[in-house]
Parts: structure tokens; C-alpha cells; sequence
């Protein structure tokens, strides 16, 4: 017990110390980012939250779910297009026939029909595009409203936000304008659950986010991290060197990073509460 106890205190200690953020040479627009993160936390906690809650609140579940298939459907031309820039044959052929299907079999997008039939969804983005080119390692960056992304992504994200798909779709401005905030409350309510969990979870929740994100979007791009002194600490031995030698009970392991297809779906659950 007593070594749980340290080890559990060494840990939060470690973990909140404020000069590691500083030293994150990942993030070096730290002073920006956290700014950002405070007005977004704000936005979000009196207004988009409270407006996702009451969109699933009062929305049945069959129409929440033909709404996050119609911009799926969308997301799906941007991939398209992203892997036609990269040369990809491949998915840019499963893209492609997954618009035509659900574009023309799944009313417009609102019906899954391709995924149902096995259709890989790959949801590639400019980013990935960049990242194909060469611009593999990029540093963090939070995005006023939109929250978490890097350097090389907002660019890409910059380019579908002036040009998007969905105005060939959408002809007038109130069309475009109630789609785009239709949008904005279909991809927060998709969140809801797991950033109430991060809520109670994070010792600080801007470096854990921060932290989550570089990794798994590092790994999808197939960069590489920046190493900091920090990195090279040895829990375990700072532990050892402060408790006596008792039995370790078998660990367990460790949680997997989820399989995700694009910075947009970093925080999106599985399943949604009804």
C-alpha cells in the first residue's frame, strides 16, 4: 500500500510539474495554444456543449445518425481528393465508390449503404496529404473553436474551409450557413462523452490532450516526436529508489491507442448514448 501511495504521488507530481510544458519542444506556441484552449473551453462549456446536449436530447437517435452520414458522405469527397493528390489508387477508388453509393443508393449521403456493404472508410485529409509530401513532423496548434490540430493541418483544414464541398451541394448563404452550424453541433455532440470522462481524468487537461493528440496523429503521418530531457526519466527507478523491495503484483497492459483514420475523429466514441 505504501508503495502504491508513492508511487501514485511521484507520478502526479511528475506529471503536473509546470516546467515540462515549458521545456515540450513539440510545443513551442504553448503560451498561444493554452490561451486558445482557455477561450475554447469557455465557448464550449456555455455554449457548444449545452447546445449538443439539448440536440441529443430532444433529436431521435435515427435522425443524429443520418445527419453524421450526410457530412461523413462529404468528408468522403475531401479524402477522395486528398488521395488523388497522393497518388493513392487504392483508396482513392474506395472513396469514390463509397460517395457514389451513398450519394445515390443512401439518399444523399444520409445512409451508411457503403459502409454496411464493407467499404473501407478512410477519411484522409489534406494533412495527410502534406505529411505524404514530406511534412511528416509538425508542431501543435489550437485552432480558436475548432480545439486541437498542428501547424501542417490547420493549412490543409485553412484550404476545404474556403473551398468546401458542401457549397456545391448548397447554393444559398442561409443553406451554407445553417449546415455549418449543423455541423458544428453533429461533431460535438459525437465528443460528448469522452471529454466528460477527460473532465474528471486529467491531472491537466491541456497537456493531456495536447499530449494524446501529437502521438496518434504522429503515428498516423509517420513522423517522428521531438525527444525531451523529461523522456528519458525512469519511473520505475525513481520509485525503486525511494520505497523498500516488496513483491509487484503482474501488470496489466497497457491501453491501446485507438485506430484513428484523421485528426478530426481523435476523440470520437465508438458508440453514443442514446
Amino acid at each position: 500500500m505504501k508503495k502504491t501511495t508513492a508511487s501514485l504521488c511521484l507520478i502526479i507530481s511528475i506529471a503536473s510539474a509546470p516546467a515540462l510544458a515549458e521545456r515540450n519542444p513539440v510545443d513551442p506556441y504553448e503560451g498561444y495554444n493554452r490561451t486558445v484552449s482557455k477561450f475554447n473551453d469557455k465557448a464550449d462549456k456555455y455554449v457548444l456543449s449545452p447546445v449538443a446536449r439539448g440536440y441529443r436530447k430532444v433529436t431521435p437517435k435515427p435522425v443524429r445518425t443520418g445527419v453524421s452520414n450526410f457530412f461523413n458522405n462529404l468528408r468522403d469527397v475531401i479524402s477522395f481528393g486528398s488521395n488523388v493528390l497522393r497518388l493513392d489508387v487504392k483508396r482513392a477508388s474506395e472513396d469514390l465508390v463509397r460517395v457514389g453509393i451513398n450519394t445515390t443508393f443512401g439518399l444523399g449521403g444520409l445512409i451508411d449503404v457503403a459502409g454496411a456493404g464493407g467499404v473501407p472508410s478512410n477519411k484522409n485529409t489534406l494533412g495527410d496529404t502534406f505529411a505524404s509530401w514530406g511534412w511528416k513532423n509538425s508542431n501543435y496548434f489550437v485552432v480558436p473553436l475548432l480545439g486541437p490540430s498542428t501547424v501542417r493541418d490547420t493549412v490543409g483544414n485553412a484550404v476545404t474551409t474556403v473551398y468546401p464541398v458542401k457549397n456545391a451541394v448548397f447554393h444559398t448563404r442561409a443553406g451554407r450557413w445553417g449546415t455549418t452550424g449543423l455541423q458544428a453541433i453533429n461533431t460535438r455532440k459525437e465528443l460528448l462523452d469522452l471529454t466528460d470522462s477527460l473532465e474528471g481524468a486529467a491531472i491537466d487537461k491541456y497537456s493531456y490532450t495536447r499530449d494524446l493528440y501529437m502521438k496518434v496523429r504522429t503515428q498516423q503521418t509517420g513522423g517522428t516526436l521531438p525527444q525531451s530531457e523529461d523522456d528519458n526519466i525512469d519511473i520505475d527507478d525513481l520509485v525503486d529508489s525511494n520505497t523498500t523491495s516488496e513483491p509487484v503484483a503482474p501488470q496489466s497492459a497497457p491501453a491501446e491507442i485507438p485506430d484513428i483514420a484523421n485528426p478530426q475523429t481523435l476523440y470520437q466514441t465508438p458508440s453514443e448514448n442514446p
